[in-house]
C-alpha cells in the first residue's frame, strides 16, 4: 500500500489502497469474496458493466454481512435487470431478513416489465407474507396491470392482513375500475370492521376524485 501527500507544500502523507485484483471480470469476482468489506464494495460496484455477473451478485446478497456492501450489491442488481436478477430478488422475498426483502422490493420495483410475469403467480403464493410483500410491491411498481392485480386480490383472497394491505394501495392507485371489486369486498369481510373502514375510504376517495 503506497503513501500519498495531501498538498503540495505539506508532508502529511495518507494512505491509498492498492487494489490487488485484476480489474477484470475475473478478478471482480474474487475480489466480491475478499475479507476487505472496502474491496468488496468496490468490486460490487465495478461489476454493474457485466450483465453475466448478475448470479454471483445476486448470490453474494445472502452471504454479505456490511449493510454498505449489500447497498451496492442491490444498486448494481437494479442496474444488471434481466430475469437472473428478477428471480434472485423474487427468492429474497421469502427472506427473514426485512433488509434483504425491502431491498428485493425497491429492485423489482425497478423492473416492472421484467417483474410483472411473476405478479400472478406471486399473489397466488401458498404464503401469505409472500401475498402481503407482492402487494407492497405492487404499491411501488409503476404498471398499468396494478389496479387489475389488486382488484384481484380483493375478489379471491380469503386472508384478511392480505386484503387490508391491498385497500390500503388501492386507495392511493386505484380508479372507478376499482370500484365493484371495493364493494363486493366490503360484503365479503363485513364482520371486519377494518376491513369496511378501508374499503369505505378508498372509494370515497375514488368517488371525489
Amino acid at each position: 500500500m503506497g503513501l500519498k501527500k495531501t498538498g503540495e507544500g505539506g508532508v502529511a502523507l495518507r494512505q491509498i489502497e492498492d487494489r490487488s485484483y485484476p480489474r477484470d471480470l475475473p478478478g471482480l469476482l474474487a475480489q466480491l469474496a475478499d475479507a476487505d468489506a472496502g474491496l468488496r464494495r468496490w468490486a460490487a460496484r465495478d461489476l454493474s458493466p457485466y450483465p453475466q455477473a448478475a448470479a454471483a451478485v445476486c448470490a453474494r446478497l445472502s452471504v454479505e454481512t456490511d449493510a454498505s456492501v449489500q447497498a451496492v450489491l442491490f444498486s448494481t442488481a437494479a442496474q444488471l435487470g434481466g430475469p437472473v436478477v428478477v428471480q434472485a430478488m423474487v427468492a429474497l422475498l421469502r427472506s427473514e431478513d426485512p433488509m434483504l426483502r425491502n431491498g428485493a422490493i425497491e429492485v423489482l420495483a425497478g423492473l416492472p416489465d421484467d417483474v410483472a410475469p411473476h405478479i400472478d403467480g406471486l399473489l397466488r403464493d401458498e404464503d401469505g407474507d409472500v401475498r402481503i410483500f407482492t402487494v407492497n410491491l405492487l404499491a411501488e411498481l409503476r404498471h398499468p396491470r396494478v389496479p387489475q392485480w389488486l382488484n384481484r386480490v380483493l375478489q379471491t383472497e380469503q386472508q384478511v392482513n392480505v386484503v387490508g394491505a391491498a385497500l390500503d394501495v388501492l386507495a392511493e392507485v386505484g380508479g372507478s375500475d376499482s370500484l365493484a371489486a371495493l364493494r363486493a369486498v366490503q360484503q365479503r369481510f363485513a364482520a371486519d370492521a377494518y376491513i369496511g373502514f378501508s374499503a369505505g375510504l378508498a372509494i370515497a376517495r375514488i368517488e371525489s376524485a
